[in-house]
């Protein structure tokens, strides 16, 4: 019984961790926009941009993919010694804390830190112009940014779940190799 304790007690502390965890990488990840993007030229900076929104776009259809995904071929690989298949059954069976993790965690600071990145790419592009343009040129930036976003995490979403074994083993393997010997 004491293990179905500590394991309880273990889940509970889950959300203080996800909040402590989320509330670090957003502050790094907000000095890194703040800080960085100021200094870049624009090209660079809409780079940025992109890949951030892309992180978002990948930790989401990691997350479903490890929701979707059955345990079963991945037994079977872990019985043959396959690199990364402890991993991926180690994902499956924290497919709540994992799911957090990259689609909340991870997905909503993506998603916060380019809409920011993107307030400081409009801040940059309005610099000389008139009130009308500056508007303009917010609102589609914003709107790229939201459908750059929605989209790339529609396609994901099926994709991951079309595709959850595959794409977890590769989370798995690339886990595997960070592994301690």
């Amino acid at each position: 019984m004491s293990s179905k304790k500590t394991s309880k007690s273990k889940r509970n502390l889950w959300p203080l961790k996800a909040f402590l965890l989320t509330f670090a990488l957003a502050v790094v990840f907000s000095i890194f926009s703040e800080f960085f993007m100021r200094k870049m030229s624009l090209p660079i900076a809409i780079l940025i941009l992109l890949v951030i929104i892309l992180i978002g776009i990948i930790f989401d259809a990691i997350g479903i993919a490890v929701t979707s995904c059955d345990t079963t071929p991945f037994i079977s690989m872990a019985s043959k010694k396959v690199r990364g298949s402890k991993q991926c059954i180690y994902l499956l069976q924290n497919a709540s804390q994992v799911s957090n993790f990259c689609n909340d965690i991870v997905g909503d600071i993506c998603g916060i830190i380019s809409g920011a990145a993107g307030v400081l790419i409009i801040a940059r592009l309005t610099e000389n112009v008139d009130t009308t343009e500056e508007f303009i040129m917010a609102i589609a930036m914003s709107a790229f940014v939201a459908a750059f976003t929605v989209g790339g995490k529609a396609l994901g979403k099926k994709t991951a779940i079309v595709r959850c074994k595959d794409i977890v083993y590769i989370v798995g393997y690339v886990l595997s190799i960070f592994k301690k010997d």
